[in-house]
């Protein structure tokens, strides 16, 4: 049953939203992180304090802020505090290099940085690297001496009395999430302060269903589109408690919190449902509290699907969103599950498959460019009109991935419609992968694709081919792609070659080498 969702009033301020929303849920547990709980009520104080810090540090409506930092309750406050303050912040990935953040500062103009401790030393090395206006510091959790003139987090949100608040529009620019291309330097993409509100309307109530009585786990980190969907906007907008873990969620970091604090809701991405399966220390249904699970960041397979729901009686539900869309637009449905498949539109968004000539496929079981169309869609992507207006045309968004639609409606995807990957769930660009494997001195020509494992999980193989007389091992090219690019794009294989497959013009075949490696899995079967 779908109603028509109503649209938040034209002046809209999520935090104030959410704060107005859970006023009576004071005492309420909220957040639940590594270093203790934080009560709605608590929480609620602390964004408002932090708002109005940073108006105290002279930051302005609309100036950007870089926030660094590993899940906890100081990442929700500074993301709700900078919305509350109208101040926008630019949510980055924990496990990218310096280089990556001196750009993502240069481009964003960061006037200031919140940080976790731990990434304090990487973001120096970024600082110090120039072409940035960054004026402020603030550091969350510091065990050490702060760099001198950084302010410390808590310190900093207990000086200052909880601020009003900023009366933004509902259209404003108020935050930005990072999207990684095939080619080329991350992409801002600018989101809406209403684009939260639509999410958690469209997919956190009316598909998941979550409910006050829920506390929710997402392994998904809160700087990824899902993760913040998960762990934020979702359980806030329904007063549920959140479970928040700054590690990475290895197996046994994930079964410790599911045991530990009996979450209703988790939400993970495909390798990690397929890497708890495998685990020796696997929970058994009893330990935990678990009424659903979700998926997204990559296909799920069936298989993981399945065993998963054999194990634990509950189903997961595997839906398709995108840094551009915020959340997930085409899903499965509680009781309503097709393994295999990503399920169906998303009520309040409108899909379409096109052809080549862009012309809409109405027939069954062909391939197809995805398109959506739905009120959570990002404004642009930050200077950068072309990509901007290639991917934002009209009231649809051009996913790139390809997809087909079988008589009941049911989606299934078809791969991607460039030659990005998405290893764990996160996605890889081939091209920067072979660009640095070329910079090692035995090294003469690379070429990357997906590989898919016996899980039907994708991992990146790389096709090397040594210079003349030149030497290398499997493991120090791997090494040396982990020292130069952030350790999760490191090729998991690599096969040396005497040649690479080539076009009459000289470029790389990569579709023959996936066709090899298809052929391969065929005959391995």
């Amino acid at each position: 049953m779908h109603h028509e969702t109503p649209a938040p009033p034209e002046r809209f301020n999520f935090a104030r939203h959410l704060i107005a929303l859970n006023a009576g849920r004071a005492g309420k547990t909220a957040l639940i992180d590594d270093a203790g709980t934080l009560s709605y009520g608590q929480f609620a104080e602390q964004v408002q304090r932090f708002s109005a810090a940073l108006q105290a540090l002279g930051l302005k409506r609309e100036e950007r802020v870089l926030l660094l930092m590993h899940d906890s309750s100081d990442w929700m406050v500074a993301f709700l505090g900078a919305l509350h303050a109208g101040v926008v912040p630019v949510c980055v990935n924990t496990l990218l290099t310096a280089k990556d953040y001196a750009f993502m500062l240069a481009d964003s103009r960061a006037q200031a940085v919140f940080v976790s401790a731990a990434l304090l030393p990487t973001l120096q090395t970024a600082l110090e690297a120039g072409g940035n206006e960054v004026k402020q510091l603030v550091v969350s959790r510091a065990k050490d001496p702060l760099p001198a003139g950084a302010h410390d987090f808590a310190t900093l949100v207990a000086a200052h009395a909880p601020g009003s608040g900023a009366d933004t529009h509902g259209d404003e620019p108020a935050f930005w999430l990072y999207s990684s291309g095939s080619t080329g330097a991350p992409k801002g993409t600018v989101h809406t302060q209403a684009s939260l509100y639509w999410t958690a309307e469209l997919y956190g109530k009316a598909v998941l269903g979550l409910k006050e009585s829920d506390t929710v786990f997402s392994a998904a980190k809160l700087f990824f589109a899902y993760g913040l969907g998960n762990g934020l906007s979702f359980p806030l907008s329904v007063g549920a408690s959140v479970v928040l873990m700054a590690e990475r969620p290895t197996p046994q970091a994930t079964f410790k919190r599911m045991v530990d604090h009996q979450p209703t809701v988790f939400y993970g991405a495909p390798t990690g449902y397929g890497g708890m399966l495998a685990a020796p220390d696997l929970p058994a249904k009893s330990q935990v509290a678990l009424r659903l699970c979700s998926s997204a960041g990559e296909a799920l397979p069936r298989d993981i699907g399945e065993r998963w729901t054999a194990h634990f009686g509950c189903e997961i539900i595997d839906g398709i969103g995108s840094t551009e869309m915020l959340h997930i637009f085409l899903s499965n449905r509680p009781g309503d599950v097709r393994y295999g498949t990503t399920g169906k539109p998303v009520p309040g968004y409108e899909v379409q498959l096109r052809d080549e000539d862009g012309s809409v496929i109405t027939g069954h079981n062909m391939i197809g460019d995805l398109y959506i169309q739905g009120p959570s869609a990002a404004l642009l992507y930050w200077n950068n009109r072309a990509k901007s207006r290639d991917t934002f045309q009209g009231n649809w968004t051009k996913s790139g991935d390809k997809y087909t639609r079988d008589p009941d409606g049911y989606y299934t995807y078809a791969g991607r419609n460039d030659d990005m990957l998405k290893v764990s769930g996160i996605y890889v660009s081939p091209f920067e992968v072979e660009a640095t494997l070329v910079q090692h001195p035995a090294v003469l020509e690379a070429a990357v694709i997906g590989k898919t494992d016996d899980d039907g999980l994708t991992k990146t193989k790389a096709y090397v081919v040594l210079k003349a007389g030149a030497q290398a091992t499997e493991a120090e090219l791997q090494a040396f792609v982990k020292e130069k690019l952030a350790p999760y794009k490191y090729p998991r294989f690599i096969e040396f070659m005497a040649e690479l497959p080539k076009t009459a013009t000289g470029k790389i075949q990569r579709f023959k080498l996936r066709e090899l490696e298809n052929q391969r899995l065929f005959v391995h079967r």
